[in-house]
């Protein structure tokens, strides 16, 4: 694997120190240079793919699919994005992250047009499931290739700032922007149309990134030299076992945004059949939430880099969650129908979703011989989360109703808070100069090797 950072010019007897070489103010903002037309394919890319995000399911029964039969299209989509998600890291190691990147934006473009073309004009179901399903394995290979790429690419003492501004590009576009141009286009040109429009996004945002970004090191494979395809791919899923920890960080990745995904269940009956909003207002609110979120995840990747990765999940992300879970429910359900104390928790929740950041430049840390299996983990962890949550609200929603959700979302955020303790970054993680890669202040979790023993690569 190539090195993220270049050897130092070694000067002669005489010389004086280098002259120090100026930041660009992409460097100061801390997205690397190098990578900055990938963040911008990012945000244009997920902007694509979330225009759909709003409306989708509800274009479907509206065009003569049953609700039960459009739940179960989007069900299976969500099973494809989990699975490609852990495909991005594995892919990433076999074939390096650019790849993967174009084996999903093609996936992406070939099946959105079979859908736009054939299945949704024929409005069959069968159709609708394979076609639909299929380009659900498309998002998370391009865009978690990146995200492979750019924990692979970035100097460690500034890795939290560049996953920051990935989660940025990310959630800026779904569901932020996505579900933004959709509101707005709709009403001018229609819901089919306004699918186009996502092709035509989605292919801008693949070619800026695909032949823009000239950084080498997600132009080649990332596992060790000689090591068998086959080989590869197990060993995506045997990182877990083999490093107790990366399993460890996968689950904490499941529970991060997992009340996330149960809330989007749940919240939209308790805010408009028990607290008294509209739709229009509970849709106001999500904005505002994810606006928050969006923003948060530059200020706590940044975050992460100085006060340390652990720390700041912990206290944050994890304890910050639990709490603010609860006042999501309490607040409004005490305020009634006010959307300003409603926006506050709403955004104050988004903000503790994003202390959850570092966690992308914390995984790899934990196996830095085979970062791209370390992020195959944490991308399963990722797609995981989509399932996680809502069932959650499935099993315990009837039982102990959405105070009792709350309760059980917020205590597996303080599980994931004790989680975080173990995830110590490994010894050989190591800055380009060779100081400790772990960021100052960083947490020091108890020992998972029995006796201090290294657990082996």
């Amino acid at each position: 694997m190539h090195s993220p950072a270049h050897p130092r010019p070694i000067p002669g007897p005489a010389a004086g120190p280098p002259p120090e070489r100026r930041r660009s103010p992409v460097e100061r903002l801390g997205i690397p240079p190098a990578l900055t037309w990938g963040f911008v394919g990012v945000l244009l890319f997920m902007t694509g793919d979330g225009v759909e995000t709003g409306f989708f399911s509800k274009y479907l029964a509206d065009h003569g699919l049953a609700r039960a039969d459009a739940a179960v299209v989007i069900a299976v989509y969500g099973i494809t994005v989990a699975v490609g998600a852990w495909l991005s890291g594995a892919l990433s190691d076999l074939w390096g992250p650019r790849r993967a990147m174009i084996a999903g934006f093609a996936v992406w473009l070939v099946f959105q047009v079979l859908l736009l073309t054939v299945a949704l004009p024929a409005m069959n179901y069968p159709l609708l499931l394979i076609v639909y399903g299929l380009r659900g394995f498309g998002y998370p290979l391009f865009a978690y290739g990146f995200l492979v790429w750019v924990t692979a690419a970035t100097a460690p003492q500034r890795m939290g700032t560049a996953v920051g501004w990935y989660w940025f590009a990310f959630t800026g576009g779904l569901p932020t922007l996505g579900s933004l141009l959709a509101s707005a286009t709709i009403p001018q040109v229609g819901s089919y149309r306004t699918l186009w429009c996502a092709l035509g996004l989605v292919t801008l945002g693949g070619l800026l990134a695909l032949f823009l970004v000239r950084e080498p090191t997600g132009r080649s494979r990332l596992a060790p030299p000689g090591e068998r395809p086959l080989a590869t791919l197990a060993g995506s899923v045997s990182i877990m076992r083999r490093r107790p920890r990366v399993a460890i960080g996968a689950a904490v990745r499941v529970f991060s945004t997992g009340s996330q995904f149960g809330f989007l269940v749940c919240m939209p009956f308790f805010f408009t059949e028990t607290v008294g909003f509209t739709t229009s207002a509970w849709l106001r609110l999500l904005s505002v939430m994810f606006t928050a979120n969006i923003f948060a995840n530059l200020f706590f990747g940044a975050v992460g880099d100085r006060l340390g990765w652990q720390r700041t999940m912990t206290w944050f992300g994890a304890v910050a969650c639990a709490v603010t879970c609860l006042a999501l429910y309490y607040v409004p359900l005490a305020a009634g129908p006010d959307f300003a104390a409603a926006a506050v928790v709403a955004a104050l929740y988004g903000i503790a979703l994003a202390g959850y950041v570092p966690i992308s430049a914390l995984v790899p840390a934990l196996a830095p011989r085979h970062k791209g299996q370390a992020m195959s983990a944490l991308n399963l962890g990722a797609g995981a989360s989509t399932f996680a949550g809502p069932a959650v609200v499935a099993l315990a929603l009837g039982p102990f109703g959405v105070a009792g959700i709350v309760w059980i979302f917020a205590g597996l955020h303080l599980a994931t808070a004790v989680a975080i303790r173990f995830l110590e970054p490994d010894p050989e993680f190591t800055a380009p100069d060779g100081a400790s890669a772990a960021p100052l202040g960083a947490a020091r979790g108890p020992s998972l090797t029995g006796g201090g023993r290294r657990l082996a690569p």
